[in-house]
């Protein structure tokens, strides 16, 4: 079988990020053929600029629409803050939008939080910003409520998020399998 490229994006940049956890503890649950990267360089994104963004643009948009080019399919880890996704997030999708390396393909949002709705408006957010750009969002996206209480030290504890989100991974396999599947 062919090797399956996941790239994780993580919205936040707080040391010891909920979100970051749950993008790390993603990658380590995928298994052969699909490996899962955490793209650790949203930070280094420019802010948004239509001027440069079709024409010039900056060398690091380069690289992340280049990372995301490649990626079968991409995994995002949202904190959610003001009702909605961080503005690092914000901006790095901004970036993509125009050059369209998320069209038709597939996207899991995962947002935790330590609320009782697990960050429900972020996700409705980043799911109607990702339909706009053509992602193929998957139905297996997940929200984690308490996950302050799940997670640990910077890692995924609970037993039962470890098997949410190996369903979540498993969703993102299947999904770029039938992509790759020949049209009868």
């Amino acid at each position: 079988m062919t090797h399956i490229n996941l790239l994780a994006l993580c919205g936040s940049l707080r040391e010891g990020s909920l979100n970051s956890a749950v993008a790390h503890a993603a990658a380590g649950l995928c298994r052969p053929p699909a490996a899962m990267t955490v793209h650790g360089g949203l930070d280094g994104l420019p802010f948004f600029n239509p001027d440069v963004e079709g024409s010039a643009p900056p060398a690091m948009v380069r690289d992340f629409r280049a990372r995301l080019a490649a990626a079968d399919a991409v995994l995002i880890a949202s904190p959610e803050y003001a009702r909605g996704t961080s503005g690092l997030l914000k901006n790095a999708l901004e970036w993509v939008v125009g050059s369209g390396e998320l069209v038709d393909k597939p996207v899991a949002v995962v947002t935790a939080s330590p609320s009782l709705v697990g960050g429900e408006r972020a996700q409705a957010w980043l799911r109607e910003t990702l339909e706009v750009m053509n992602a193929q969002v998957l139905p297996e996206s997940l929200r984690i409520p308490r996950a302050s209480a799940r997670i640990t030290d910077g890692r995924v504890t609970d037993p039962v998020l470890l098997g949410e989100l190996t369903g979540v991974v498993e969703a993102m396999v299947r999904a770029v399998e039938a992509l790759r599947r020949p049209v009868a």
